[in-house]
């Protein structure tokens, strides 16, 4: 038994050591083939950034070939010309309403920080939003109505000691303190949906927050309470950089909503705002109108009238009604003035195709071409109902982030607005580029010298055209409806 025990313990040496052996040759021969497998990077001059509108691909890096040639062919060419530059961009982004401060306030720390870190970080995989829209006080996606100012009916409060933005310091403050750690730079435009009630007169429902127009009466007390919201929200550590005197003038059914013909404010900026800012010493920008473009002739009424133009920097502009080349005609009669485009949403009844293609050709191309300085859609973010919004409010926009409970979905207008604002940075300036009705597009310069290209194919089949950039040419392809970001 000792005899055939030794042999044993032989026999399972050498079997052991064979089994090491086998497994040593294939972990040689493995190690061997692995550089075979291995991915060669490919040469490309140009970095390519993909939505398609089946969404089989959402701001997605290509690793497509893409170098310049001096070779020629008879597709469409898109020519990118440094030498022409138009106006300085001052960022992408969206309106953060009430409502969004509430839902991302809501997250978990660790959720929270992720996010904000994508929205609004610029590296990796990050989409570096650059402006922001916030209101004073309500605007109709907030979960109630309120002003910094509300007294109780029939009573006033001319020298404004009940103001205060209390209101803001549960949510959007704190939201944009965490923003502003991560990008300081970020520039807010504010603007309030109505004045305190007790200001107006003619209010037609909704306590007095719908309808209605400022009292002349209140015009310095109206003044005094833009001035009183700059330097609070100062103290938070929140620089607001520029402020329109009403969201939409001429829309009186909204929730909140306030009517402000052109004549108005004009009197308003000039007779108390203007001036009210000058002696308090702040820098923040006044712009005239917020609404459509099928009214051109209204801030170009204000900006006619010289004492009101003394205090405005320029217009901004919606795109619910009009078309977009109705800002360059405002450019040409005031080009000392800056052009704005601070909101459009998308409908929850929208398909990710449609709104894809309209607002890339409108705003990202279409607002930029026409001399706009910055693109901002609507709501950054909405509940699984549209929601939070006012008794009233826009029950069917949908927002870039649908929040689910601790579920976050992107949406269209997250890529709409990533597609610039991850690769068009502050500074940057609009450069030539072909027009093409076929493919829309628009070029920019960053200070770094590098340039972007943002091209639509709104055209239901796939389209093959050049990129011709000092000379030579680069070839590429987009699916009907995609849009893509080129990077060199």
């Amino acid at each position: 038994m000792k005899r055939n025990t030794n042999q044993i313990a032989v026999v399972s040496l050498l079997l052991f050591i064979c089994f090491i052996n086998i497994n040593c040759s294939k972990k040689i021969t493995n190690t061997a083939q692995q550089p075979n497998s291995v991915i060669t990077p490919v040469k490309s001059d140009v970095t390519m950034w993909l939505t398609n509108a089946d969404q089989s691909q959402l701001l997605s890096k290509q690793s497509t070939s893409l170098v310049f040639t001096t070779g020629s062919n008879a597709n469409t060419t898109i020519t990118v010309d440094t030498a022409t530059s138009y106006q300085t961009m001052d960022g992408f982004g969206f309106c953060l309403t009430g409502g969004s401060a509430t839902l991302i306030n809501s997250l978990g720390t660790t959720q929270q920080t992720a996010l904000l870190q994508e929205l609004f970080s610029t590296d990796g995989n990050h989409i570096g939003i650059s402006y922001l829209r916030v209101s004073i006080g309500a605007s109709d996606l907030s979960a109630s109505d309120f002003t910094y100012d509300d007294m109780p009916a029939g009573e006033t409060d001319v020298n404004l000691a009940n103001f205060s933005i209390n209101p803001e310091l549960t949510d959007l403050v704190p939201v944009l303190k965490k923003i502003l750690a991560i990008n300081p730079n970020i520039k807010i435009l504010a603007c309030p949906w109505t004045a305190p009630v007790w200001m107006k007169t003619g209010t037609t429902g909704n306590n007095g927050f719908s309808g209605g127009s400022l009292n002349p009466t209140y015009y310095d007390t109206y003044a005094a309470y833009f001035v009183k919201y700059i330097k609070a929200m100062q103290t938070q550590g929140i620089t607001i950089d520029a402020i329109t005197p009403q969201n939409e003038p001429l829309n009186p059914n909204n929730n909140p909503a306030m009517v402000m013909q052109a004549a108005e404010e004009a009197n308003f900026i000039k007779n108390s705002l203007g001036s009210q800012f000058r002696t308090a010493g702040l820098s923040t920008k006044i712009i005239t109108y917020d609404h459509n473009t099928d009214r051109v002739d209204y801030p170009l009424a204000v900006l006619a009238d010289p004492a009101a133009n003394a205090f405005v920097d320029g217009s901004a502009f919606h795109l619910y009604a009009g078309s977009i080349n109705a800002l360059t005609p405002v450019h040409t009669a005031c080009p000392g003035k800056n052009i704005y485009f601070t909101e459009q949403y998308t409908a929850s009844t929208g398909s990710f195709a449609g709104d894809l293609s309209w607002h890339v050709a409108n705003l990202i191309v279409g607002a930029s071409k026409n001399w706009s300085r910055n693109v901002l859609e609507w709501n950054l973010a909405t509940d699984a109902s549209f929601g939070p919004h006012t008794n009233g409010g826009c029950s069917t926009c949908r927002g870039a982030l649908t929040f689910n409970a601790s579920a976050i979905s992107h949406n269209v207008s997250y890529y709409i607005i990533a597609h610039a604002s991850k690769f068009v940075r502050p500074g940057a300036v609009r450069i030539a580029s072909t027009d093409e009705t076929t493919l829309p597009n628009v070029a920019f310069k960053n200070t770094d010298g590098s340039k972007v290209l943002i091209v639509l194919n709104p055209a239901k089949t796939s389209q093959t055209f050049n990129i011709q950039f000092n000379g030579k040419i680069v070839t590429s392809a987009l699916n009907g409806g995609a849009v893509a970001t080129y990077v060199w």
